[in-house]
């Protein structure tokens, strides 16, 4: 941890400490088999638990776009660069907006509306 508080690309960073807290919880939430990667399959679950799925095809692409094609899996230290850097990747993207989404005070009470099969799209 101390390695990203003493990096000169993060020092702007607010609340770094609490930042890179909550990012290590969530990886771990995410790292099935406790080896320090989050794998294809752990990938999977994470999409799929924050209610978007993805094909195995986008899962590479995600994983590609995080490591720069260098792993299949994706490393902590991979997934802070990505967290904390300027590129956006499509999990980063995923993950800030899950982050806003569960944060968001505006959420309607109740059973969504029920809407009749004409309606949609």
């Amino acid at each position: 941890m101390s390695e990203y508080m003493e990096d000169q690309k993060y020092r702007d960073e607010d609340d770094l400490p609490e930042k890179l807290e909550s990012l290590k919880n969530k990886y771990a939430e995410f790292d099935l088999n406790d080896q320090g990667e989050i794998d294809l399959m752990g990938l999977k679950r994470m999409m799929e638990k924050l209610g978007v799925p993805k094909t195995h095809l986008e899962l590479k692409k995600m994983i590609v776009e995080v490591t720069g094609g260098s792993s299949n899996t994706i490393n902590y230290r991979d997934f802070v660069k990505m967290m904390l850097g300027k590129r956006s990747a499509v999990l980063k993207l995923v993950l800030i907006f899950e982050d806003k989404a569960n944060g968001s005070p505006c959420k309607p009470e109740g059973p969504p509306p029920k809407r009749d099969i004409a309606s949609l799209p």
